[in-house]
Order: C-alpha cells, then structure tokens, then sequence
C-alpha cells in the first residue's frame, strides 16, 4: 500500500453510520427518543459536567456517553444500550465517531467495539496490515488498588530523580505521575512496573478473552504497558488502533481510534456498578458539513443467535462476511440465552436466524432456521453466504 486518500466528511459519515448500524449500534437521537427511555419512571437526576467529561483524554467524547446514559434515562431499555453519534471534536478542527456499549460486563464489549473500528478503517480502504492495535489493562478497582499501591512504592524510592511535574502529580496519584512520565518519555516511567503484573484471577480472564479474539481474528496487536487512562475513568481494558500508509508504519494516517472500559467514571458519578466500554475515531482536519447526511436505515434479513464465548468470537467475523455481501444482520451478543435471542429474532420479523452454538462452533457449521416455518437445517460456514443469498431472493 503506498497511499491513501481519507474521505471527505460527508463519507465518513454515511461509512460510519453504516457500520456502526450493521454491527448493532442505534444512532444517540434514535434511541434517546425510544419510548421505553422517555416514559421511564425511574429517572436519572445525575448530570456530568463539562470540566468532568476531562479526564477521559478525549476532549470529553468517551465520558459524554456517559452523561447521555444517565441524562436520556437509557436504562428504561432494559437491555444494553449501543449507541453512537457522530460530531465535532471540541477545541480541534476534527469530527469524530464515538460508540458505546453500556450495560454489558463481559469481554464481548471490548471485543465487538474493537472489531466494529476495524471493520470501519476497512471500509475506508486501510487494510489490516496498515492497522496498528494496541491494548493494556488497569484491571478492576481492587487490581487498581493493589497496582498503584506498588507504583507509588516504586516512584517514592525516586523521588529525588523525578521531574516537578511529575513529582507534584505524586501527591494526588501515582497513576497520574505515570502518565506525566511516560508522556515526556522519561526512564523512570518506562522501567516502572505493568499493571498487568498486578491483576486479580478475574481481571486476568477478563483481559485473556479479549486477546483470544485478537487472536482469533488474526489481527496483528501489542500488548503496550505504556497506554494508560486516568484512575477516575478507566478500568480493565484501554485500546487504541492507527492507521499508516505503509506496513512498516513510515507514515501516519490523520485517522485514530481510542477507547476503553469507563465503568470506574459512572460509578464514581453514581456509586452504581453500571458497566460501560466505548470507542472514539477521530478523523482530523475535518469538520461536520453544514447537512448531515441522513443515516439510512435497513431493516435486518438475519438474527445471528449465538452460545459461548467461541461462538460469539465466530459471530463478530460472521457478521463481517455479510456486511461485505450486503446482508443485513442483527444479534445481541451480550445475550447468554437461548430463548431471549430467539425472542429477538421474531421481534425483528427476520425471516431467517442463524444459531451457532457450541458443537456448531466445533463442526464449522451453523444451524440456519426458517423464522415463518421454523423449519432448520444444518449449513457449513463456507456455504452460509451463498445459501442465504438463494433463500432471500425466494
């Protein structure tokens, strides 16, 4: 590859939106004024302020979902809440995509978020070899605990050694310390320990699920001690993917995505346990035109049901597969059952579901199920694509 020519703003946007549609996320004014949230009795009185917003590193775009969760009452769904929207970076002269998925604690969140951008830088025609993903976990508030506590041990033995700055972040975080060091490229922050090193059983398995997606879907990753977030922010898993014109990274593309896990950042504003992960893609020196393009909206031929975390791994490049054949396809792979998805499947009216479980994980093949006869048959995955095409033109 030896160049790349970004979109305009107006394609960006409609590449986007179509995407993040495919992939099972609402666009923020479209499920703000679903029903279920507006006539919530619950409401939420929790605002998030702007100088709040701040601590995210990403001019406030991460933790505004945040405030749109709790301000929009998005819990009235009664399931996760995906959601994006697509604006203006704050203070910059960039536009930018931010996901969310709020209400779901599994590694599936950080999985689908991570695969959606790629999917996206994809469709922008920056292929995977020119996509550079790197990932850290902080681990779980106890993790965090446990990790600052021998960081601070670590910078207090070279205290002497540290820069004012740094040594003045001291006094309200090590982690902030951290950061200050690593941002000016100092030897003490990058001899200082992992916050790996300091995760619990549950944490570990957590950050190991998302690498076996990396994994499964052959995307080239670094595991990257040095990507930090603030402790009132972040928890568990923090992403970041560049784009390049070239494979050996000569030259950076003006398109970037971070993200990570925020649940610490609603909880500290709550005190509720409200899990939450989102992504921001930044496409700088752009800016929203003065129309935006409507999102079209494309009703889904097929529900994906799926079991199991290999199974759900299986859906996200399944669900890739389709995007590129032009089938519209939905799934709710927060769901662990059986029953509920099938539910979804007829609330949509899809006239096919495809179910993968277990043995059809290990077999390489899917179960594909008539929704108007509830008639079945077993499919291989390398047919599925054809097979469908067929059964949707009759």
């Amino acid at each position: 590859m030896t160049s790349v020519s970004l979109p305009s703003a107006t394609d960006f946007i409609k590449k986007a939106s179509h995407t993040a549609h495919h992939y099972g996320f609402r666009a923020l004014e479209d499920i703000k004024s679903d029903t279920r949230c507006k006539n919530c009795e619950k409401k939420n009185d929790t605002k998030i302020l702007a100088p709040q917003k701040r601590i995210d590193a990403l001019q406030g775009m991460l933790a505004a979902g945040a405030g749109h969760y709790l301000e929009h009452n998005l819990h009235g769904l009664g399931e996760p809440a995906l959601f994006y929207s697509i604006e203006d970076v704050p203070r910059t002269n960039d536009i930018a995509l931010a996901l969310h998925v709020i209400g779901v604690e599994k590694s599936i969140a950080e999985s689908l978020l991570i695969h959606t951008v790629r999917s996206l830088f994809r469709d922008l025609e920056i292929p995977d070899s020119s996509q550079h993903v790197r990932i850290n976990s902080l681990g779980d508030r106890e993790s965090v605990t446990r990790y600052s506590r021998e960081l601070n041990n670590y910078l207090k033995k070279r205290l002497e050694l540290l820069p004012s700055t740094a040594r003045e972040l001291m006094k309200e975080h090590a982690l902030l310390s951290l950061a200050n060091l690593i941002e000016n490229e100092h030897e003490i922050g990058f001899k200082s320990p992992s916050s790996l090193e300091y995760l619990n059983e549950s944490s570990r398995k957590h950050f190991r699920e998302i690498i076996e997606y990396l994994d499964f879907s052959e995307t080239l990753y670094e595991i990257d001690a040095r990507l930090l977030g603030h402790h009132q922010c972040y928890s568990q898993t923090l992403f970041s993917i560049a784009a390049y014109t070239h494979e050996n990274r000569e030259e950076a593309l003006p398109i970037e995505a971070r993200g990570g896990r925020y649940d610490e950042f609603l909880f500290q504003h709550t005190k509720k346990n409200i899990p939450a992960v989102g992504a921001v893609v930044t496409l700088k020196e752009r800016k929203l035109p003065a129309r935006l393009p409507r999102a079209s909206h494309i009703d889904p031929q097929i529900f994906i049901v799926q079991l199991g975390l290999g199974p759900k791994l299986r859906t996200l490049s399944l669900l890739e597969e389709l995007k590129g054949a032009h089938i519209h396809a939905h799934q709710s792979l927060a769901s662990d059952s059986l029953s509920t998805q099938l539910e979804k499947a007829r609330v949509h009216g899809v006239p096919y579901t495809i179910i993968l479980g277990q043995k059809e994980y290990v077999d390489g093949t899917v179960i594909l199920r008539d929704m108007r006869s509830s008639s079945q048959e077993t499919v291989p995955l390398g047919n599925l694509v054809s097979h469908l095409k067929r059964a949707l033109r009759v």
